[in-house]
């Protein structure tokens, strides 16, 4: 997995449950996006691609369980539950249905870091574009960087979804909603603000765009053809 940075969605209702993964994520060199509900996390699959999902099977409104029931057809992201230890019977339909693997709580940190990555090298995707050269412009995901006329340029997290996204989806064009949901924020100003941080590193002329392109009352495209 040289320098690739896998991108984990942990969906659990419990506040503390969900920034304990994550901080335990964050510091082994993942990229981690979270869902409070099943409700939130299929908004968030529709729109971005996960390389693992962490999912509770307990949770208000639609159940764990559920959530890979109606999703399971959409997508092919490996899925970790985490279940409460008197939970074997959904555990076990987890399995069937498809989650991957499960992990009990309470549970120690270093086996869920093991399992994750155990599971993260058998499923990367390879034909996921991470890597990408037009004119005199070459984006690396797995680095984080933009290299423009031979200047390296470091893209934060946060850039590095919008742009995995377009990259993916070349000549779709992603409105300021859609942006704030790959990114949990909701103030349309900040997005501006992220494109134009963007444009300044892929664009010769950032005022006049040729790639990372404005299109009129819908948001925004990457023109890479």
């Amino acid at each position: 997995m040289d320098n690739f940075i896998a991108h984990i969605l942990v969906v659990d209702d419990d506040d503390g449950i969900r920034s304990l993964v994550k901080k335990y994520l964050n510091e082994n060199n993942y990229l981690v996006s979270t869902a409070s509900s099943a409700e939130d996390a299929t908004k968030k699959i529709k729109i971005i691609h996960f390389d693992l999902i962490i999912l509770d099977i307990m949770m208000p409104g639609k159940s764990g369980l559920e959530f890979i029931k109606d999703n399971q057809k959409k997508m092919e992201t490996p899925i970790i539950l985490l279940t409460a230890k008197g939970e074997t019977n959904d555990r076990i339909e987890g399995l069937e249905i498809g989650a991957d693997d499960y992990l009990p709580k309470p549970f120690e940190p270093k086996e869920l870091i093991l399992r994750i990555n155990n599971i993260i090298k058998k499923t990367i995707k390879k034909n996921q574009k991470r890597v990408i050269e037009f004119q005199n412009v070459k984006i690396d995901l797995n680095k984080q960087l933009i290299i423009k006329d031979n200047i390296n340029h470091k893209i934060n997290n946060t850039e590095k979804i919008i742009l995995e996204k377009m990259i993916n989806n070349p000549g779709q064009t992603f409105s300021r909603e859609d942006i704030g949901v790959l990114i949990d924020l909701d103030k349309e100003r900040s997005i501006d603000v992220i494109i134009t941080r963007l444009r300044k590193k892929i664009e010769t002329n950032p005022k006049n765009p040729k790639f990372l392109q404005t299109i009129r009352g819908a948001g925004y495209v990457l023109w890479i053809e």
